[in-house]
């Protein structure tokens, strides 16, 4: 058995160690788009994710939200002609600002229904009940990656039953859609509810928030869920429902996972919730995920709904170590 020179360097060489992870599994998702026959690299789409979530935004403004440096996001871009293009702001002709073409677009959502649907569960695999350690636990993932590459763990598991998708324009209705269902089954529509439902790329998005969708082979869309971003550091997780088409899938717990996953790779630390005593399965939904009823979030924000009378603050179990 070889030995692992790098690993036996010690903790002073975690950056070149995990640039060798970084790279590996880089290359692995790349051989995945390939296998998809999907002409993007892995570093590329995070820029096109932006593009499209915070866009038209400059080159400046990019490689400021994704922390890299400016030349690196030129270099980048430069492979992204087709996908991505520079547009002259109104009333100035000197700046230029990026945009998605329709084949962006188009690229992107084969990014989220194709790709992405089968790389995070292979990715989470690797990672299974790793605690403690850190050294130790990256020695593990390291390991199960030279067992199997990503695109192994992905043939094996073969297409996932449900993804997750994050918010475009072309399904702002859909979030409308599924929402006013959802809320309309025991609640009248209030008028918060009706501002964000009809400008949540304004009202969410643009302020930092977020909107994911839940996916399936068959029935296509069937849930969403949002983080909106509050006051003092708070945000709360909203707009959570699933289309009656799609009841009993287990879509509702699933966004819910998703959600919070997001909310935690944001550092959003402090989730709350606001809902009312008729919805008790998705309390009960709630409670099992981390979250508690908290009476000082009811007095903080429960008046932004009439219905509210049920707050709950976000508040997950450390797991035990394994």
């Amino acid at each position: 058995m070889e030995v692992d020179l790098l690993a036996g360097f010690g903790v002073g060489f975690l950056g070149s160690r995990l640039k060798r992870l970084a790279e590996r599994m880089q290359a692995d998702a790349a051989e995945v788009a390939r296998f998809l026959d999907l002409p993007v690299q892995p570093a590329q789409m995070s820029m096109l994710m932006t593009i499209r979530l915070h866009g038209p935004i400059t080159v400046g403004e990019l490689a400021e939200r994704l922390q890299l440096a400016q030349p690196t996001i030129t270099r980048a871009l430069g492979a992204l002609g087709a996908f991505v293009e520079a547009r002259r702001a109104p009333g100035d002709a000197r700046s230029k600002s990026l945009a998605l073409t329709p084949a962006g677009e188009a690229l992107l959502v084969r990014v989220q229904t194709e790709l992405l649907p089968r790389i995070e569960p292979a990715a989470a695999e690797l990672v299974q009940g790793l605690s403690g350690d850190f050294m130790q636990g990256l020695a593990k993932v390291e390991a199960r990656l030279a067992e199997r590459s990503l695109l192994e763990r992905i043939q094996a598991a073969g297409r996932p039953a449900m993804w997750a998708r994050d918010f475009s324009d072309d399904l702002a209705e859909t979030f409308h859609q599924i929402n006013a269902e959802w809320i309309g089954e025991m609640f009248a529509l209030e008028q918060n509810d009706i501002d964000l439902l009809s400008r949540p790329r304004e009202l969410i998005l643009d302020k930092g928030g977020v909107v994911l969708f839940a996916e399936t082979p068959e029935l296509g869309v069937v849930g969403t869920c949002a983080l909106m971003v509050s006051k003092d550091g708070w945000v709360e997780l909203t707009k959570m429902g699933v289309l009656k088409s799609a009841r009993g899938l287990k879509v509702g717990e699933f966004l819910l996972a998703k959600t919070l996953e997001r909310a935690a790779s944001l550092g959003m630390d402090k989730v709350y919730l606001l809902t009312n005593k008729k919805c008790g399965p998705a309390i009960h939904l709630y409670e099992k995920l981390g979250f508690v009823h908290d009476a000082e979030i009811m007095q903080k924000f429960g008046a932004r709904y009439e219905r509210c009378d049920v707050a709950m603050s976000y508040r997950p179990t450390p797991q035990a170590p394994t």
